[in-house]
């Protein structure tokens, strides 16, 4: 069942295209772009212990707080990442980083858990939004044929930006407190912003195919950073399907989009409760703060390390049976992390294997979402896959807050996450378009 993936513009005549420096710069900014991603997103887990004593917060009361930006990622990814194929990538992911920006540093002066949640979910709805356009962004810079590794690189920016957040703050946050750092990360969004505004260039395929104002002379711009003749004119303009939700069950992707949904869904319960509830989960175990947050920080290393070695394992074996192992293996993980006896070697390691395995093995799904997909709907098929997949994100920590209130002890908390990461495994199988030709597509 699992097959090499293929881009739909893979079966139709495409220039190969080649490695250059603006293509380098464009994912080189994916990357970054998704590493404050997972800055924002994560570092509510690293603050979590402080926070919890300082405003003495029930664990359904954290859940909250935890799952508030995840329900803004589903608003993000169903509602405002389809906007970008009808206005562009650029101006989309130029404006959620303003907000994004603008939403961290007015987190930090939070008084009350009303306006850190509703601060919260407007984090995640531009996240959400954010993680669908960049992903878009970098397959569409990506040279033809290397399309799933290329967005493996750049999805990798989220758990490294999470691993490098949770260094810093296990060394700064007995110091300058919780809200030092939530301004920390606003203030990096805000000096990356110039950078993205001067390099970042709008899609080549969003150009040609919408025909914006002035889009010879974008285009042509693009072509030249790009090493490219300029084109004397714009091709024909052909009726382009509408973005739309129904558009990415088209053409054969029913089962695929479903097996897509499913296994994100599954996925994300799992993955976020491991990201939100790991360092207090540890803390609980016994180990100090400073070390519960390099339990994070690991998990999160282990994602970055995994996302580029899962990448490549699914580039010459096939991503949907590479997918499928690691999530497996994840599952064998995540359970094995409830019954072993907590010590601080044996808690680090299992970090390191959970986060390589799930977090490795789920950010596949952005390539397999990638390459169902077409250009003209990539953006709204990735949106609505990471949108309704934010349905288990927003259930994994809240469940967990829920089970660990009523006392549920590790190794059976552990046993009910383990279940999701089953089904995400064993859906990835079936993610792929019907109608690509089988011949490009061989089983192994």
């Amino acid at each position: 069942m699992a097959h090499h993936i293929l881009t739909a513009e893979q079966a139709g005549p495409v220039v190969q295209g080649r490695w250059t420096p603006l293509r380098v710069a464009v994912i080189f900014i994916c990357f970054l772009l998704n590493a404050i991603d997972g800055m924002d997103i994560v570092i509510m887990s690293y603050i979590a212990p402080v926070l919890k004593a300082e405003w003495a917060l029930s664990p359904e009361a954290l859940g909250t707080v935890f799952s508030a930006s995840l329900a803004g990622m589903a608003v993000g990814g169903l509602f405002i990442a389809p906007l970008a194929d009808r206005f562009g990538r650029r101006p989309l992911i130029l404006t959620l980083l303003m907000v994004i920006t603008l939403t961290m540093l007015a987190s930090s002066q939070a008084q009350n858990l009303a306006q850190l949640v509703i601060l919260r979910a407007i984090i995640g709805a531009s996240v959400g939004a954010f993680l669908a356009s960049v992903t878009t962004m970098a397959a569409d810079f990506a040279p033809r044929g290397q399309q799933g590794m290329v967005v493996a690189a750049a999805i990798a920016g989220y758990p490294l930006g999470a691993v490098m957040t949770g260094l810093i703050v296990a060394h700064t946050l007995p110091e300058h407190g919780w809200r030092m750092m939530l301004m920390g990360a606003g203030v990096i969004s805000l000096l990356v912003l110039p950078m993205v505004m001067l390099i970042l260039p709008e899609s080549i395929d969003y150009l040609k195919r919408i025909q914006p104002k002035d889009a010879l002379d974008k285009l042509n711009r693009v072509l030249r950073r790009l090493g490219e003749p300029a084109l004397a004119g714009l091709p024909p303009k052909v009726a382009a399907r509408r973005a739309s939700v129904a558009a990415v069950f088209a053409e054969g992707r029913l089962l695929g989009t479903l097996c897509l949904w499913l296994g994100i869904i599954m996925g994300f319960m799992t993955f976020y409760f491991l990201v939100s509830w790991i360092t207090q989960l540890s803390v609980q175990s016994g180990l100090a703060v400073e070390n519960a947050i390099y339990a994070g920080a690991l998990f999160n290393l282990g994602g970055f390390i995994g996302t580029f070695v899962i990448g490549g394992f699914g580039t010459r074996y096939g991503l949907q049976r590479a997918t499928c192992i690691a999530l497996l293996c994840g599952a064998a993980v995540v359970a094995a992390f409830g019954y072993l006896s907590i010590s601080l070697t044996v808690t680090l390691t299992l970090a390191f294997l959970a986060g390589f395995t799930t977090n490795g093995g789920f950010n596949a799904f952005y390539a397999l979402a990638a390459a169902l997909y077409p250009t003209e709907i990539r953006s709204t098929g990735i949106g609505w896959a990471m949108g309704i997949g934010r349905i288990g994100a927003v259930i994994g920590p809240m469940l967990g807050g829920i089970l660990i209130g009523q006392g549920l002890g590790l190794a059976g908390l552990m046993a009910v996450f383990a279940v999701p990461l089953l089904i995400a495994g064993l859906s990835a199988l079936f993610i792929c378009a019907r109608t690509v030709p089988a011949q490009q597509n061989n089983a192994l």
